[in-house]
């Protein structure tokens, strides 16, 4: 599954107002990331956004529905990554809004990340 080159300009576009956006390879995908922290991942021509279980849940009242693929054994949820509502793929502010709640758990597991690789050294 590879990045559509126009979706991800169009992604950037609407999250633009976060600051510099920095991509990098993610299983197939494309990650977003604002300073070390992914805070989406782009699939083909789906959005899907960082978030903790609380997050989650805001997403789904919004229509949201996890990252899911098919493996042997059936069907993989990762509840991690939720899509960006369908509204707010064309409402930049919508966009913005989604953006903005998805850095915080984005920024929390970044933090995590760089304790863990600090304890190691």
């Amino acid at each position: 599954m590879s990045t559509d080159s126009e979706f991800l300009a169009h992604a950037r576009d609407l999250f633009a107002d976060l600051g510099p956006i920095r991509t990098g390879r993610l299983f197939g995908g494309t990650a977003l990331y604002v300073d070390d922290a992914m805070f989406a991942v782009i699939f083909g021509d789906a959005l899907y956004m960082k978030a903790d279980k609380p997050l989650a849940a805001e997403y789904a009242d919004a229509g949201s529905a996890p990252f899911q693929y098919d493996t042997k054994s059936g069907v993989r949820i990762i509840p991690g990554l939720v899509s960006l509502p369908e509204s707010a793929l064309d409402d930049p502010d919508e966009a913005l809004f989604w953006a903005r709640k998805s850095l915080v758990p984005a920024q929390k597991a970044a933090t995590k990340r760089t304790k863990t690789k600090q304890a190691r050294k």
